[in-house]
């Protein structure tokens, strides 16, 4: 039974996709690390009956997108009470045919709305440009950059609502060298998992969160040899491939289509204005008050297509 003078056992839930599995940062073991993982160790004092004082537990799925977050892993987080949460999801969403942005914005905005309401503590991020991350060209990119403009608008919203932790991965400016990236270009590597970890470590002592081990930036693993990454990217990434090019790939070129056709006709700013709408309208619906402090058509029109 603890004293009344003991600490907060911290419990840390990590909600989202492959990012906060791991993917990128692999142990000898051949298991995944990540960024969570990392933060983790320093969120609480060595703890003389285990390896730590806190309590992890990584609820994240690679491919998850926003609806299965909302579904499948925050009932198992509310379970736990945890005293932090992290929700970083939202890439995946922008890479299939798909795209509704009130079905993402109601997920979001449900997931760390709840989470918050159990007292949790919630980590958020604006997500990098998919395009620029893989290096596609402006046509291709240009759709990408509208849809993960939107995801941000959303998370920004939440955040400003529920008081998140909220790093702006998007806009730092070691986020798109090549070396914070594995070989596939979509999942961080050691160096950018660290990367993650260090910046939330920063912005928890900000909030009077005791972080007792701040991560270290530089890697701590040999970095897979070259080899040992084209064999995980042919293994593993051509599924992804092939998925997306059944998926995303049809849709993309016709995104890409449109967007030369307004562009040639100097009406580009339609298809922001367009996505601007269904955007304000998805937060006014999912949010109590939505005359508060986000700004969404402000947020996303201007800069999305750039």
């Amino acid at each position: 039974m603890p004293t009344p003078d003991a600490p907060t056992p911290v419990r840390f839930a990590a909600l989202g996709d492959s990012i906060t599995v791991g993917l990128g940062d692999p142990m000898p073991d051949g298991t995944w690390r990540g960024w969570a993982a990392l933060l983790a160790d320093g969120l609480a004092p060595p703890d003389p009956a285990g390896p730590s004082g806190v309590e992890f537990h990584n609820l994240a799925h690679t491919g998850a997108l926003t609806a299965d977050v909302l579904r499948d892993q925050l009932p198992a987080a509310l379970d736990l009470r945890p005293t932090v949460a992290a929700v970083i999801v939202g890439v995946n969403d922008t890479l299939r045919a798909r795209f509704d942005v009130s079905a993402i914005g109601a997920a979001l905005l449900g997931t760390i709305g709840a989470l918050r309401r159990t007292g949790a503590l919630v980590l958020t991020a604006r997500l990098p440009e998919p395009g620029r991350m893989l290096g596609l060209p402006s046509g291709l990119a240009r759709p990408l950059a509208r849809r993960i403009a939107a995801v941000n608008a959303v998370t920004d919203h939440a955040a400003a609502l529920h008081g998140t932790v909220h790093f702006d991965i998007a806009n730092h400016p070691d986020t798109y060298r090549r070396d914070m990236w594995s070989v596939d270009r979509l999942h961080p590597s050691e160096r950018g998992h660290r990367l993650l970890a260090s910046a939330y470590a920063d912005l928890l002592r900000e909030r009077g969160v005791p972080v007792h081990h701040h991560p270290d930036p530089r890697p701590g693993n040999p970095p897979p040899t070259r080899a040992a990454q084209l064999t995980w990217l042919a293994v593993k990434g051509t599924r992804w491939v092939r998925d997306r090019c059944t998926d995303l790939l049809p849709q993309l070129v016709w995104l890409a289509a449109a967007e030369s056709w307004y562009t040639l006709r100097g009406e580009a700013r339609r298809l922001d204005d367009r996505l601007g709408r269904d955007l304000a309208a998805a937060l006014a619906a999912c949010t109590p008050d939505p005359t508060g402090e986000a700004d969404p058509a402000g947020r996303f029109g201007p800069h999305a297509a750039r």
